[in-house]
């Protein structure tokens, strides 16, 4: 192959499916793709791969269209319902063409033709690698500037900004300032006192009542049972993720 240094670059660290009826073709191309990825298993049928995706997660599914059992876009009709962000490259030869179009609505955007080549398969999988470790990347960088409050909510500590489904919930400047006092630390308590000390070395004033309303209106924003109140002691956030 060619492309054999470049492919593995980028495709050393993760994990593939590759999903075929044909067993020859199979058994050969599980064999080549055991030499560029970290993880292989192959499957006869879109049921055994269904089975190996409850199982585990792959950064990549190359599937043929046409199996027993279950076809690939079923195959991949199934997948995307459970994880929509999964990405597949799809085996496709030139009477597939009924299936191309219903493929293309689903988000599939790489297609090899069949026979398979195995030049052409080492290029469609170093541009999809490529885009997988990219994303990874975003995601890393996210993660360490970001504290995970639930599933759909999170705090942006690097740019200050709370979000929620998605969009950007408006907070103030003194709620910004709470966040960033109690999410130094998981579950500590701060007191009345640690948070007017804490304004107040960014000369801002803040006071007992003041601390009350604020904490009201951010619990509003945030989610349910995330910010809560010790009686006479002091306030913690709980339930949440710290990403270092």
């Amino acid at each position: 192959m060619k492309n054999y240094k470049e492919l593995l670059n980028y495709s050393k660290t993760l994990s593939i499916l590759y999903v075929d009826d044909h067993e020859s073709l199979r058994v050969s191309t599980h064999d080549v793709l055991k030499h560029y990825f970290d993880v292989v298993y192959s499957a006869k049928d879109g049921l055994e791969a269904l089975q190996y995706c409850d199982e585990h997660q792959f950064d990549i599914i190359l599937t043929d269209i046409r199996m027993p059992k279950m076809n690939g876009v079923e195959l991949i009709q199934k997948i995307y319902e459970k994880n929509p962000s999964q990405i597949f490259l799809v085996l496709s030869a030139h009477d597939d063409s009924d299936y191309l179009l219903p493929l293309i609505n689903l988000g599939v955007e790489k297609f090899v033709k069949k026979p398979l080549d195995i030049e052409e398969l080492a290029g469609a999988l170093i541009v999809t690698c490529k885009k997988i470790l990219q994303m990874k990347e975003k995601e890393e960088v996210h993660q360490k500037t970001s504290i995970k409050f639930s599933d759909t909510s999170y705090y942006d500590t690097k740019n200050m900004s709370l979000h929620d489904n998605g969009e950007n919930i408006y907070i103030t400047k003194y709620e910004i300032m709470f966040l960033n006092l109690l999410s130094m630390e998981m579950g500590k308590i701060y007191s009345n006192e640690d948070i007017v000390a804490h304004y107040k070395s960014f000369d801002n004033k803040i006071d007992g009542d003041n601390i009350r309303k604020l904490v009201s209106k951010l619990r509003k924003k945030v989610p349910m049972g995330l910010i809560e109140s010790i009686y006479g002691v002091g306030y913690r956030l709980v339930g949440f993720e710290k990403v270092k």
